[in-house]
C-alpha cells in the first residue's frame, strides 16, 4: 500500500503540471491567487469598493470604503473511476498503466471540460448585456467585429489588458489578412510563453470549436459521460475577455490507486479521479467580456 500512495503522489503532481499546460483558458487561475479556499464547496472572493472625488473646501469630504468577501459555491465537483485488468498490463508490457490511462482522460476529456465550462459562462455573461455581443459569419471584415468588441468594452469603462479566445474560422480568416494585423505579441501565462497574433494589443487564442460554445449541457455519467453542445448553445468565433475579470479556480482531489491485492473489486488496479472546478465574475466587471456567436 505505502508503493501505491508514492505513485499516487507522483501521478497527482504530473497531473497537475499536464492540467496547467493543457488548458486554454489556464491563464484565468491566475486571479484566484487572493480567493480564500478552505476545502469544501464554498470559495471567498474579496472585492474592495470605494467612493470617489469630492470638493475641497477647508477640509476633505469623508470618502468610504467598502471591503467584504463574496461567497461563491463550487459547483462543478466531477469523478470517474477507472480498473485496469492486470492480464491488460502484463499484454502491453506495461505500456497501458494507470499513470497513462490517467494522463490521456485528463488530456482528452477533463481538460476540454473545464475550459468549455468557463468559456460558456463568460459567454452567457455577455449574451445577457445588451450592446456585449453579436451574431456574425467570419469574414475579411473580421478584424472590423474584433476592433468593435474591444471598443464596447473600452467604452464601458474597462481599461485594462484584454485576452481574446478566437474557434479556427475566426483565425483562418485573421491569418488571410495578417499583413493589417502587422505583428504578434508572446502572451505568458503559469510560466508558459506562447507567441500568438494580436489585434490593438490584445492577444489571440487560437480555441478548439468544442470549447468554443455559449452553452454545454453536462453529463453525470448515468448514460453518458463528459460534455456536449446544448441544444440552445451557439457556436463562438470570438469571445474577447478582461484579463483580471474571469476568476477560476481548479482543484485535484487526493488521487487514490489501489493495487490488485487490495482492490476488492476485481483484479487489477483501481484508480480514483475527482476534480473541483468553477467560474465567476463580479458583478462590476460583467461588462468587461464580449461575445460574437455564429449565425445560426
Amino acid at each position: 500500500m505505502p508503493n501505491s500512495i508514492e505513485k499516487a503522489k507522483i501521478l497527482q503532481k504530473k497531473l497537475d503540471l499536464q492540467m496547467v499546460q493543457e488548458m486554454t483558458t489556464g491563464w484565468m487561475e491566475v486571479n484566484s491567487s487572493q480567493v480564500q479556499y478552505n476545502g469544501g464547496d464554498e470559495v471567498k472572493i474579496p472585492q474592495l469598493l470605494v467612493t470617489g472625488l469630492g470638493d475641497y473646501n477647508n477640509g476633505y469630504k469623508e470618502g468610504n470604503i467598502t471591503f467584504k468577501f463574496v461567497t461563491r459555491k463550487l459547483t462543478q465537483d466531477r469523478g470517474t473511476s477507472f480498473t485496469l485488468d492486470v492480464r491488460d498490463v502484463d499484454e502491453t508490457a506495461g505500456i497501458l498503466n494507470i499513470a497513462s490511462v490517467m494522463s490521456e482522460f485528463q488530456r482528452t476529456q477533463v481538460v476540454p471540460e473545464v475550459d468549455a465550462y468557463r468559456i460558456s459562462f463568460l459567454a452567457t455573461t455577455a449574451l445577457a448585456n445588451e450592446g456585449f455581443h453579436e451574431e456574425y459569419t467570419p469574414d475579411k471584415d473580421v478584424i472590423n467585429h474584433i476592433k468593435d468588441g474591444i471598443k464596447a468594452i473600452r467604452k464601458a469603462g474597462y481599461n485594462g489588458q484584454l485576452v481574446i479566445h478566437a474557434n479556427w474560422d475566426t483565425i483562418t480568416e485573421l491569418e488571410k489578412v495578417k499583413p493589417v494585423v502587422a505583428n504578434t505579441v508572446t502572451f505568458t501565462a503559469n510560466g508558459i510563453n506562447t507567441t500568438v497574433n494580436q489585434i490593438d494589443n490584445c492577444p489571440i487564442l487560437p480555441t478548439a470549436d468544442n470549447r468554443m460554445i455559449s452553452k454545454i449541457k453536462i453529463n453525470d455519467g448515468t448514460s453518458e459521460f463528459g460534455f456536449a453542445k446544448d441544444p440552445t448553445g451557439k457556436q463562438l468565433n470570438f469571445l474577447i475577455v478582461g484579463r483580471d475579470v474571469p476568476i477560476a479556480i481548479t482543484k485535484l482531489d487526493t488521487i487514490r490507486i489501489f493495487n490488485p491485492f487490495v482492490n476488492q473489486k476485481a483484479n487489477g488496479w483501481l484508480a480514483d479521479y475527482r476534480r473541483f472546478h468553477d467560474i465567476w465574475v463580479l458583478d462590476s466587471k460583467k461588462k468587461a467580456i464580449f461575445c460574437s456567436t455564429a449565425l445560426a
